[in-house]
């Protein structure tokens, strides 16, 4: 009986022995004949990546079509994951990258520096802060993350300087002695790992690099291995000291802009505008990145396949006339420069009947084509050329005050046309005495206005007070943003209510020196000339604009900017004459009929002067807003300098302008398709 249930155990266990090896045999059957092809498919680790291609941005032109800001090809050299040696062969990638160091040095190429170190003499590290303290600040916090470094926040440049040794293998440098080496290599690799390299990802680890160190490259392709040379567009400006407050500036994207705006299509890699125009129409102007797709089979060969080419941004026309916004530079420098060596200014041209903005200066400026490579000695400059005067510059206008404060007391009626205050020189309020320039007698509106009496404006300030005045002062625009695209002040209207929030007392001596133009009253040369271009139109504020059109790239389509009406004054057209009559006189018989008479256009114009102290030095700032011609009025001009003496020392700035608009630039266009103008 115990033989017979021995032999019955064996058995099954053959039986299990055959099915187990039946089952091996026919599922490597189908591995290897019925599903072949399926399975060495799945084998075959083929992988797929998608990498991005540059796009040129949109061409920026000046009203008539001429271009102000385009793109030229260059070349950049980059590292590609493809090709380089992987991670596990650092040593391999530390000599490529040496190799292209050394390249770059003997053919005196800017490669990738931006490790916020330095070594001193002794090869010791340190932190860069010289330069831009805030921006290496930045810099030094992301070199320490988590994703870079991975150090505390307490961690010293050398702790740094380690840790990249440690992270890229160089020790065998720094155990050479080699420092300065290791501290190259190490800038480079730390660039890959700031831009995320991946096959997906190139990072360009040298730009506008030249035709002799892109033949070196391609002819000695094992020495570079992993470096390639990419044609990619940059920017160019036909003349890059023209305009450079409005065109602005394009850098690389910064990694906090990144993590805003990668869902929108950015890469790590790409740029973006920085300033002006090319900020305020970026998503116009940055185009449509292709694709190249990338696939490497398992034996470790590469093929590229262009997927989708690059779409060029759109063009955008500004309002500005490249000529007139020369000479708008040109006579803005002159006068600074024969004021003071100290002396800055701004000037604005605008269309009156629509708000475009044909010209708009600040001196000092800057050169676009070097405005990084010397941001250090500009943001230092005690001149502050960065700083945007005619949009963020904010002056007490002086008497360029006076005819708002006319306009307001004739429409609301303390004052008719023929009304007379007499002028001797001094004003009572209370126990305060305030002056006038001169005792100019009895002084109606229109005389008033031509002498700047300023005993006349204090008595229409007592019997208007100061909501009526700031009422019409915000009817006009004046301590109120204008619209434009860039960046600007706001300014401030001089009152009760701007008072409160420092915990302030508004008396009656406040009401009369705001309507001369002083007291808390701040406005930008924007402002003025959107304010001159008012009075000048007859009550109708336009908002104000640098952007005339845009030019579609991909199908042409041209989409107007056009007009757009702020305000309408309630002011009857009589009170606007009167006004306007006022403003003429002070161009035919006040202080700049000396310099207006001496052009063929008939101009209307208020002179204003505003005190500052500069050093414990107390000076007169210079403004002046004139419109022309006087008869149906086209331009409007506003303009301030800073230690003038006076506004009438402005006026050969406003006369170089009109003498050139209307002897000059009688030939307008229209803006021409972008493929004609690249053609």
């Amino acid at each position: 009986m115990n033989r017979i249930y021995k032999s019955s155990r064996t058995t099954i266990a053959i039986i299990l022995v055959v099915v187990t090896l039946l089952g091996f045999g026919y599922r490597l059957y189908d591995i290897q004949v019925i599903n072949h092809e399926f399975y060495a498919a799945q084998n075959s680790n083929v992988k797929t990546y998608t990498v991005p291609l540059p796009a040129a941005r949109g061409d920026i032109v000046d009203r008539n079509g001429n271009p102000l800001v385009t793109n030229r090809q260059g070349n950049c050299i980059i590292l590609d994951a493809a090709y380089f040696p992987s991670a596990e062969e650092n040593e391999e990638r530390n000599r490529i990258i040496l190799n292209l160091i050394n390249l770059f040095k003997r053919n005196k190429e800017e490669y990738a520096r931006n490790l916020p170190l330095k070594l001193d003499k002794n090869g010791q590290a340190r932190f860069i802060t010289e330069k831009d303290n805030e921006k290496y600040k930045t810099m030094i916090k992301e070199m320490k993350s988590k994703d870079m470094l991975n150090l505390q926040d307490y961690a010293t440049a050398q702790n740094c300087f380690d840790a990249a040794v440690e992270k890229y293998g160089l020790e065998n440098y720094i155990e050479a002695g080699d420092f300065t080496t290791a501290y190259e290599i190490m800038n480079v690799r730390y660039e890959l790992t700031r831009l995320l390299f991946s096959v997906s990802n190139p990072v360009a680890i040298a730009e506008d690099v030249s035709d002799r160190t892109v033949a070196e490259i391609k002819e000695n392709s094992e020495s570079y291995k992993g470096a390639d040379v990419q044609v990619v567009p940059y920017r160019e400006y036909v003349d890059s000291s023209l305009a450079p407050h409005i065109l602005g500036t394009v850098r690389n994207i910064n990694a906090e802009e990144y993590e805003r705006l990668k869902n929108e299509g950015y890469g790590i890699t790409d740029e973006i505008g920085e300033s002006g125009i090319e900020s305020a129409m970026e998503s116009y102007l940055r185009g449509t990145p292709g694709e190249k797709t990338v696939t490497i089979d398992s034996k470790g060969n590469v093929t590229e396949e262009i997927t989708k080419e690059p779409a060029q941004g759109d063009t955008i026309v500004l309002t500005i006339d490249k000529a007139l916004q020369k000479v708008a530079q040109t006579k803005l420098r002159e006068t600074c420069n024969k004021v003071s060596s100290r002396s800055t200014g701004a000037v604005v041209v605008e269309n009156c009947n629509n708000g475009e903005i044909l010209a708009a200066a600040s001196y000092p400026a800057y050169d676009l084509n070097d405005y990084y490579e010397h941001y250090s000695e500009l943001a230092k400059d005690e001149q502050a050329p960065l700083y945007n005067r005619f949009a963020m510059g904010s002056y007490a206008p002086g008497s360029t005050f006076k005819p708002m404060m006319a306009t307001a007391a004739l429409q609301e009626g303390v004052i008719g046309e023929g009304t007379v205050f007499n002028c001797g020189g001094q004003f009572h309020v209370g126990e305060m005495v305030f002056k006038c320039t001169d005792s100019h007698g009895g002084e109606n509106v229109r005389r008033a206005l031509r002498d700047s009496c300023n005993i006349f404006f204090y008595n229409c300030a007592q019997k208007l007070g100061i909501e009526r005045m700031n009422l019409y002062g915000s009817m006009f625009g004046l301590g109120e943003k204008t619209g434009v695209e860039i960046p600007e002040a706001k300014g401030i209207l001089a009152g009760p209510e701007y008072r409160k929030k420092f915990d302030m007392v508004w008396r009656p001596g406040d009401t009369v020196q705001a309507a001369i133009g002083q007291s808390d009253n701040l406005f930008t040369p924007l402002q003025l000339c959107n304010y001159c271009a008012t009075i000048a139109n007859g009550g109708t504020r336009y908002q104000m604009h640098f952007v005339r059109s845009r030019i579609s790239n991909a199908t042409g389509t041209v989409s107007d900017t056009g007009s757009n009406v702020v305000k309408t004054l309630e002011v009857s057209k009589n009170t606007m004459s009167v006004v306007r009559e006022g403003m003429r006189m002070v161009a035919t018989d006040g202080g700049p009929s000396g310099i207006f008479s001496l052009i063929d256009t008939k101009v209307a114009c208020k002179t204003g002067t505003s005190q500052v102290v500069v050093k414990g030095v107390k000076h007169n700032n210079g403004f002046l807003i004139t419109f022309a011609p006087y008869k149906n009025p086209e331009i409007s001009i506003a303009s301030a300098i800073e230690l003038a003496g006076s506004g009438t020392s402005t006026a050969q700035i406003t006369a170089a302008l009109i003498n050139y608009y209307y002897s000059q630039n009688n030939s307008e266009k229209s803006a021409q398709t972008e493929g004609t103008l690249l053609g």
